[in-house]
């Protein structure tokens, strides 16, 4: 079982940055584990927003790429979300989100809304 709790979500106006974290407890591994971030709007459907395998490859949603930057620390767990140049649009809550084995794990979500 892999647990894992955001933080770093909050108010900021366009233009702006936040810094999301999350910290996992549990084995993470399988053949080729990853830990990414996903944002989902009221009536629309999870998102992902960019991911990172343990080999350190990334993938990121075309509507953030440039902006926002996935790290992971796999050693201790961990996985960040940079998000610069903030846009209302980037308004949702974001979930940490973790592969393991092939089984999705989930945290309870932040919240990030962009408004002046």
């Amino acid at each position: 079982q892999v647990q894992l709790v955001e933080s770093g979500g909050g108010l900021v106006q366009p233009g702006g940055s936040l810094r999301l974290s999350c910290v996992t407890s549990g084995v993470i591994g399988g053949i080729n584990p990853t830990m990414g971030w996903y944002r989902r709007v009221p009536g629309k459907e999870r998102e992902l927003v960019a991911s990172i395998d343990s080999r350190g490859s990334t993938n990121y949603a075309d509507s953030v790429r440039g902006r926002f930057t996935i790290s992971g620390q796999w050693a201790k767990n961990m996985v960040y979300l940079q998000l610069n140049s903030l846009e209302p649009e980037d308004t949702a809550v974001y979930y940490c989100n973790v592969s393991s084995y092939g089984v999705n794990f989930w945290g309870q979500g932040t919240q990030v809304t962009v408004s002046s």
